[in-house]
């Protein structure tokens, strides 16, 4: 259950640097630092960018949790974009259907403890990212 939750709309550049610090400022409150942060800081950077390179508009929800004694960082981010028609394949290093590296969703994956990818062809995708103090 979230203790405290903020929500950024993803429409530019610039949405991503609010994301990314607003995620960064819940981590501290809970007790991340160092290269957590960073890698906290990442993953939202990574699902914004998609959503500002794909869709061009979307929302990243961004919570402070509690699980089994453990506390973390969730972050939500939608889109009703033209969604993934393969998520297995977007899950690859290197695929892309624009013209990027192809490394972020599978980028950000790694850098979170827990990871799910919900798509719809014409619905939209949400990814959902959890990381465990």
């Amino acid at each position: 259950m979230a203790c405290e939750e903020v929500s950024v709309a993803i429409n530019r550049d610039s949405d991503i640097v609010d994301a990314r610090q607003k995620g960064r400022e819940l981590a501290v409150q809970i007790g991340f630092s160092g290269s957590d942060l960073t890698l906290i800081a990442t993953a939202i950077s990574e699902i914004a960018r998609n959503i500002v390179v794909y869709d061009q508009k979307g929302e990243i929800s961004l919570g402070i949790i509690g699980r089994g004694g453990k506390r973390g960082v969730m972050v939500v981010a939608r889109d009703e974009g033209p969604g993934i028609p393969d998520i297995e394949q977007a899950m690859r290093d290197g695929f892309s259907t624009g013209r990027s590296l192809g490394l972020g969703l599978p980028g950000a994956k790694r850098l979170v403890d827990e990871f799910e990818i919900v798509s719809g062809v014409g619905k939209g995708t949400t990814v959902t990212m959890w990381k465990w103090k």
